[in-house]
C-alpha cells in the first residue's frame, strides 16, 4: 500500500505541510503559514479516506527535520497504562507524557526538548498514588525524571536557565519524600514537593514557573495555589480533572515554545513542532483539541502545529458551542485541489470566550482517488497478462472504481483482492467482493475482502457515541438497513430487527451515528455511501441460503406500504412520491417484477411525464444475487405475455433497473435500448404517447455516458468521479 498515493501534493517540497512546518522533508526553510496565531488542522473524512495514513506520512518525511509526534488517541494503551494508579495518572497525562518523553530524545536540529513545567504539575499529581509511601510517591514522580533530562549534542551543552532543575529538582523532591510520612491528600506534602520544586531552580526558572501555574483558574498570580489546585482539581475527577489535564497540555505546549524563544532558540531551532492526533474524533482527542482551541481562542499564542483528524465533514459538534453548524459561519477549509493553501485568520471578535471553538479550525478535506489514481492502482496489483484484450482488467477497474467511490482505503483493498481475479464481461460489480485476500500482517488464512473490508470500515470504526449495548449489533443492524430508502423505511426495519431488546436505536439516532463517523448522506438511500451500501447489500443476500434474508426485509417493507396505500397515507419520505411507488420498489427486488410491469402499464395513459418520474423512483434498486436475466428482458428476448403495450413496458422497466442499480457498465447497448423501447410507446396510441420522444432522448444520452438517469448525492458522486 502506498502511504502517499493521492496526498503527494501536500507531502511535497513545496506543499501544505511543508509551509506549515516551516520546512520541506529535504530541509530546506520554506515560509511558514498564518503566524503568529496558527489554526488547528483538521483532516476532515469518515473511514478509510485516509487520515491516519497522511498523519504518519507526515511523521515520516518530516520528523527528522523538525519534531513531529505521532499519537494515537484511540490507543488503549494510555488507559491501560493510567490504570494502576487512577488517582494520580489519566490516559490524558498518560499521552501527554509519552509525547513529551519522545521529544526529549529528539536529535534533530537544536537537540532534544526538556519539559520542566509539565514535569511540576506531573510530580504533584503524583502525590496521589493509591499507597501513599514515600517509595510509592517516589516512584510515581521518578516516571517523569526523563523529561527533565537533556541529551547533550556534540559541542553543545544544556545551557538554558533551567540547569537547575536539570541537577538539582529531582535530588531535592525525592530527598523530600523520603523523610516524610506522606498522607497523599494532606496539604503538607503538596507544599513540601513545591517548595523542593522551587528551591532548585535557578531565579529565572522560578519566575516561569510562577508565570504558568499562577494562571492556573483561581489561582490568583500564587504558583504554590495553582499547583495544589491542579492536583485537588485531578483527583476530583470529572470536568475538573478534564480542566487540569488540559492545562497540562498548555504546560507542555509552553515547554517547547520556550525551547524556540529568545537568541539561543532562533539560532539553535528551525521551523514548527508538531503534535498529530490520530482518531483524535475520540474522547481523549477531542480533550486536547478543546484544550489548545481554547487557549487559542483566549488569545495564548504558540508555535505547536497541532493537527488531528475528524470524522464529520464539519469537524465535530464540540466546536460549535451547542449550536447547530448550519446557524454558524462554517470554518474554513482547504481541499487538496484547490492547490494553494487559504488565507487564514481569526474572525474579529472570535477571540472572546463565546466565540465557537470552530473559528480557530482550518478543515482539510481528505482527498478521494482520482480515476487515474485508481486505474493505476489496480493496473498495478495485476499478476499477469490477459490474452482476450483485457477484457476482465477493465471490468475490474470499473469495479473498484464504483465500488470505492475513489475511497483510497477501499481501493487499495480491492485493488489487492483483484490482482488474480478474473470477472466475467457481464459480471455485477459486487462479484468482486468474493475475491480472497491476504493482509501481509495477518497469520489468518484469506478471507474474502468484503469480509476485511466490513471489518475495518464498520467493526473497527464504531461511533464514539454508540452505547455499548448496541455495539455487538452495529453492523447486523446497518446490514438490513442497506435496503432502505428513508427514515420512515429505516424505522420499520428497526423495529422489527431489535424486537426483543430493552435498549433500541431509532432511524434518527442511526442517521446521526453514521454523520458522526463521516459518512455521507443521501436523500434517496439510508445508507447514503455507495459503496458502503454495496458491501452490505453483498453481505445482506449471504447472511442466510439462497438471500431468505434479503426477500424477508424486502417483503417486510412491501407489506408494510401496502398497508398505508390501504389507508391512503401520504409518502413518509422523500425517496418516493407516493406510497404506491415505494411499495413497489421493495415489491420489485423480492420477485414482483410482473405485477410491477403490469401497473406500470396500466398507469400511464394520460401521464407520462408522472409515470416517468414514477418508474425511475421504482427502478433505483439493487438485484438480487443469482443469475440476472435483466439485460435480457430489457431486449425481448425473455417471453412476456399480454399485449404490445405491456411487453414494452415491462421491457423498459428491466433497462431502467439495470441503469438505476450502478453496479453493471450500461454503454451504447444500454443507450440504444432504451431509446427504442421508448420510441415505441411515443407512437401507441394512447394520450401523451408522444411526449416520451423527449424522454427517448435524454434517457439514452445518459444511460450512454454511464450517467445516473434518476440524480441523488450518492450516484451523483459516482458520476463526477468517471
Amino acid at each position: 500500500m502506498c502511504d502517499e498515493l493521492g496526498s503527494e501534493r501536500l507531502l511535497d517540497e513545496d506543499g501544505f505541510f511543508a509551509r506549515l512546518l516551516g520546512r520541506s522533508p529535504s530541509g530546506a526553510g520554506r515560509e511558514a503559514l498564518y503566524e503568529p496565531d496558527l489554526p488547528v488542522v483538521l483532516l476532515t473524512g469518515g473511514p478509510g479516506m485516509g487520515k491516519g495514513r497522511l498523519l504518519r506520512a507526515v511523521r515520516d518525511r518530516f520528523a527528522a527535520k523538525v519534531p513531529v509526534i505521532y499519537l494515537d488517541c484511540g490507543s488503549p494503551v494510555y488507559a491501560d497504562r493510567a490504570e494502576p494508579e487512577p488517582g494520580a495518572r489519566s490516559a490524558a497525562t498518560e499521552v501527554l507524557a509519552e509525547a513529551a518523553r519522545r521529544l526529549s530524545t529528539w536529535q534533530g536540529t537544536g537537540g532534544s526538548f526538556t519539559f520542566p513545567r509539565l514535569f511540576a504539575g506531573l510530580a504533584v499529581i503524583a502525590t496521589q498514588v493509591a499507597e501513599g509511601t514515600p517509595d510509592a510517591v517516589t516512584a510515581e514522580v521518578q516516571r517523569y525524571e526523563e523529561l527533565l533530562q537533556r541529551q547533550r549534542l556534540r559541542g553543545l551543552g544544556a545551557g538554558d536557565f533551567w540547569r537547575g532543575a536539570l541537577r538539582g529538582a529531582m535530588r531535592n523532591l525525592l530527598t523530600t519524600l523520603s523523610v516524610r510520612t506522606l498522607d497523599p491528600y494532606a496539604a503538607s506534602v503538596s507544599t513540601a514537593l513545591v517548595d523542593a520544586l522551587f528551591d532548585g531552580l535557578a531565579p529565572r526558572g522560578r519566575t516561569e514557573l510562577a508565570r504558568i501555574y499562577g494562571a492556573y483558574p483561581g489561582a490568583a498570580g500564587q504558583p504554590d495555589h495553582g499547583l495544589r489546585d491542579l492536583a485537588a482539581d485531578f483527583r476530583s475527577g470529572g470536568e475538573e480533572r478534564e480542566l487540569a489535564e488540559s492545562f497540562l497540555f498548555r504546560a507542555l505546549r509552553e515547554d517547547l515554545e520556550a525551547a524556540y524563544a529568545g537568541t539561543v532558540g532562533w539560532l539553535r531551532r528551525v521551523g514548527r513542532p508538531a503534535v498529530l492526533l490520530d482518531r483524535a474524533e475520540t474522547p481523549l482527542g477531542e480533550q486536547l483539541l478543546r484544550a489548545v482551541l481554547t487557549d487559542r481562542r483566549g488569545g495564548l499564542r504558540d508555535r505547536v502545529v497541532v493537527v488531528g483528524t475528524a470524522r464529520r465533514a464539519d469537524g465535530g459538534a464540540f466546536l460549535y458551542g451547542g449550536l447547530p453548524p448550519r446557524e454558524l459561519p462554517p470554518p474554513a477549509e482547504f481541499r487538496p485541489a484547490d492547490g494553494v493553501p487559504p488565507t487564514w485568520s481569526r474572525r474579529a471578535g472570535s477571540g472572546t470566550e463565546r466565540a465557537p471553538l470552530a473559528d480557530g479550525v482550518l478543515l482539510l478535506r481528505m482527498p478521494l482517488l482520482t480515476a487515474d489514481q485508481v486505474r493505476l492502482e489496480t493496473e498495478r496489483r495485476q499478476r499477469r497478462a490477459e490474452p482476450e484484450g483485457g477484457t476482465s482488467r477493465r471490468r475490474v477497474d470499473a469495479a473498484v472504481a464504483r465500488l470505492s467511490g475513489g475511497r483510497p482505503h477501499t481501493v487499495f483493498r480491492l485493488a489487492a483482492a483483484s490482482a488474480g481475479f478474473r470477472m466475467p464481461a457481464d459480471a455485477n460489480d459486487r462479484d468482486i467482493l468474493d475475491a480472497p485476500l491476504r493482509l501481509p500482517d495477518d497469520g489468518a488464512a484469506e478471507r474474502p475482502v468484503a469480509d476485511v473490508l466490513l471489518r475495518e470500515l464498520i467493526l473497527e470504526q464504531l461511533p464514539v457515541r454508540l452505547p455499548a449495548e448496541h455495539h455487538d449489533q452495529w453492523l447486523d443492524l446497518l446490514t438490513h438497513l442497506s435496503v432502505a430508502h428513508d427514515k420512515d423505511c429505516a424505522d420499520v426495519l428497526l423495529r422489527h430487527h431489535q424486537a426483543g431488546r430493552v435498549h433500541r436505536l431509532t432511524a434518527h439516532h442511526v442517521a446521526e451515528l453514521l454523520a458522526d463517523t463521516g459518512w455521507p448522506g443521501c436523500e434517496r438511500h439510508f445508507i447514503g455511501d455507495f459503496g458502503l451500501r454495496q458491501l452490505l447489500v453483498h453481505r445482506l443476500y449471504g447472511l442466510s441460503p439462497d438471500g431468505a434474508a434479503w426477500y424477508a426485509d424486502h417483503h417486510l417493507l412491501r407489506d408494510h406500504y401496502t398497508a398505508r396505500a390501504a389507508d391512503g397515507a401520504a409518502p413518509g419520505g422523500t425517496a418516493f412520491r407516493s406510497v404506491t411507488a415505494h411499495r413497489l420498489n421493495h415489491h420489485l427486488v423480492s420477485g414482483g417484477a410482473d405485477d410491477v410491469a403490469r401497473h406500470l402499464a396500466g398507469t400511464l395513459p394520460g401521464r407520462p411525464q408522472e409515470w416517468c418520474a414514477e418508474l425511475l423512483e421504482i427502478a433505483q434498486a439493487p438485484y438480487p444475487g443469482g443469475a440476472d436475466t435483466r439485460r435480457e428482458r430489457a431486449q425481448g428476448l425473455v417471453a412476456v405475455d399480454g399485449p404490445a403495450l405491456r411487453r414494452t413496458v415491462d421491457q423498459l422497466l428491466h433497462a431502467v433497473w439495470l441503469c438505476e442499480e450502478r453496479t453493471r457498465p450500461t454503454g451504447r447497448e444500454t443507450a440504444r435500448t432504451l431509446a427504442k423501447l421508448l420510441d415505441l410507446l411515443s407512437i401507441m396510441e394512447f394520450e401523451g404517447a408522444g411526449q416520451l420522444g423527449r424522454t427517448a432522448t435524454d434517457w439514452s444520452a445518459l444511460a450512454e455516458h454511464d450517467q445516473p438517469l434518476l440524480r441523488c448525492a450518492c450516484t451523483d458522486q459516482l458520476a463526477r468521479r468517471r
